[in-house]
């Protein structure tokens, strides 16, 4: 779990804020928009994968990283924006849904 957790602060937290000081111009907003469309959903299906293994310890996961991504972009973008907290929503619902179905997964496995 701490090394999710980890990885959890280096996608919403490390890329986002090295993308806007490292990376400038219309490149960084590419990738900005490769940030919020593909790699933080696919991040947020794989913590709920990973968190559907087991439910009962890590059920967690999705809604942290959800808030973490919430937090990261009001604190490198704009506070308060409301489209940040759309998105958070999505990649929550994302995570609890791959949770969903991979602890139904885990739980067919074992009969």
């Amino acid at each position: 779990m701490k090394k999710w957790l980890l990885a959890v602060a280096v996608v919403m937290f490390a890329l986002p804020w090295a993308t806007v000081t490292f990376v400038r111009n219309d490149a960084g907003m590419a990738i900005c928009l490769l940030l919020f469309f593909a790699v933080n959903p696919v991040f947020a299906i794989l913590a709920g994968v990973f968190a559907g293994g087991k439910i009962q310890t890590r059920w967690s996961l999705p809604l942290i990283t959800a808030i973490c991504f919430l937090a990261g972009t009001w604190l490198i973008f704009d506070p308060g924006e409301s489209a940040f907290a759309l998105y958070a929503g999505l990649y929550f619902l994302l995570g609890m849904a791959a949770m969903l179905l991979s602890y139904l997964y885990h739980q067919k496995a074992k009969q």
